[in-house]
């Protein structure tokens, strides 16, 4: 990752500090700098009208639908930052929660010990991200219809980033990813959690704060052992040639009705986790939640949303093991109102961690403060869900008419935006 840039309009200038770190692929030639310097000014400045359309009607759309849903997604309830033990009441419990409390604990025990966990105060992580929307399908349930796919991100396909985190406790985080010359922003000022995009303001989401679903994919073990603490042991499971338990944790009910909306009802947010038999750490995170669209004249439009992220490369950092790799599957798949209008999109992103250091001196709160134009959701009389027909799209869909996908068929899903509900017509998106 590369941290600085050099001043090529003067040899004596000095080097520009970058905000956020540029991955070294984007210097593709070793033999002429300058040139190289070109790539990365094009790529942190990407022009529309030289984009090579995709089956989203645009590659800008295609990196703000990537942005959207796997940038900064949340988990879906609070979890407590607090250092409290686990082991206190395991007897005291039905045999599935003790199992689990069990296994958390063998999990904090493998990951450093409740010892070094409770001595970070703060987090700074750095890495790269490498995001590709690898499918689309549409029509008769998903099933008849061809599929179109793209390049994987195994295969060296999609859009590059670079992201930078900062955390601290008990509940402060701020993230800035940016991804093809698009940046996102969002963080948590231990009362609200927002996030700041460049085709939608700043936003405040509903319900308390919680923290960011990328920091419990290896970054922060206590967070993840405090999430799992009230979870259940359901069974056990291999995943990549890893005999694992599998916890998992459903979100309750007074917490879905605060992310909710008068437009979106969450009818379920569920989570799980897969520890290793062997080693005691996570091997992957998955999490499916459910949400309706309400609409006066049907029963609504229902959109699934599952992520699975695999969690790879442990290495020990001050004495805890934190993951430096991994991937990310994200399926949407929206569903209801007549056959024609199901459609199921994929996604993927492979990260990997640069650098990553624990009690960051001089980190101020300040660091963490909301954007000034933040905007409460209870503000505004929007649903988090960008839908084709009914409502505002923050973005233009035009998809090619050879791949006959149409902008109603092709959304954005994100449960932490918020959008107005006007009624627009097809035309105008």
């Amino acid at each position: 990752m590369r941290k600085l840039c050099p001043n090529f309009d003067r040899e004596d200038g000095l080097d520009t500090v970058l905000e956020i770190p540029i991955p070294e692929e984007m210097f593709l030639s070793r033999k002429s700098t300058s040139l190289s310097w070109q790539n990365v000014k094009s790529w942190m400045k990407p022009n529309p009208e030289r984009l090579a359309p995709s089956v989203f009607g645009g590659r800008n759309t295609e990196i703000q639908l990537l942005l959207g849903v796997t940038g900064a997604p949340l988990i879906p309830l609070p979890v407590r930052s607090d250092h409290h033990p686990i082991n206190q009441s395991i007897k005291d419990h039905p045999i599935e929660a003790s199992m689990a409390k069990y296994i958390v604990q063998q999990y904090i025990a493998a990951a450093g010990g409740e010892t070094a966990l409770n001595s970070i105060d703060s987090m700074y992580a750095m890495g790269k991200v490498r995001m590709v929307a690898s499918e689309f399908t549409a029509g008769e349930v998903c099933k008849n219809s061809k599929a179109m796919k793209v390049k994987g991100v195994r295969h060296g396909g999609g859009e590059m980033g670079g992201f930078v985190l900062w955390q601290k406790r008990p509940d402060f985080w701020c993230l800035e990813l940016v991804v093809s010359g698009c940046k996102i922003s969002a963080g948590s000022d231990g009362i609200v959690a927002w996030r700041q995009t460049p085709w939608h303001h700043s936003h405040a989401s509903r319900g308390p704060p919680r923290p960011l679903r990328r920091t419990l994919q290896g970054l922060d073990p206590r967070t993840t052992g405090n999430l799992f603490s009230n979870s259940v042991c359901i069974g056990e499971k291999t995943i990549n040639e890893e005999d694992c338990f599998v916890l998992k944790l459903e979100t309750e009910a007074s917490t879905l009705r605060a992310r909710s909306s008068k437009n979106v009802e969450i009818m379920r947010h569920t989570v799980w986790g897969y520890f290793s038999q062997r080693t005691g750490l996570l091997v992957q995170l998955s999490d499916s939640h459910l949400l309706r669209i309400k609409s006066p004249a049907s029963d609504g439009v229902f959109w699934e949303t599952t992520m699975e992220s695999l969690i790879q490369d442990y290495r020990t950092v001050d004495g805890l093991n934190i993951a430096h790799a991994g991937t990310t599957s994200v399926s949407l798949f929206r569903f209801g109102e007549n056959s024609d209008s199901h459609s199921r999109t994929r996604m993927e992103e492979s990260w990997t961690i640069e650098e990553v250091d624990f009690n960051i001196k001089g980190l101020s709160l300040d660091c963490f403060l909301p954007p000034a134009d933040l905007k409460k959701a209870d503000d505004q009389e929007g649903c988090d869900v960008v839908e084709g027909r009914n409502a505002k799209l923050p973005f233009k869909i035009s998809a090619p008419a050879s791949s006959k996908v149409s902008a109603a068929k092709v959304v954005a899903i994100d449960l932490d935006d918020s959008y107005s509900m006007d009624d627009v017509d097809d035309d105008d998106l």
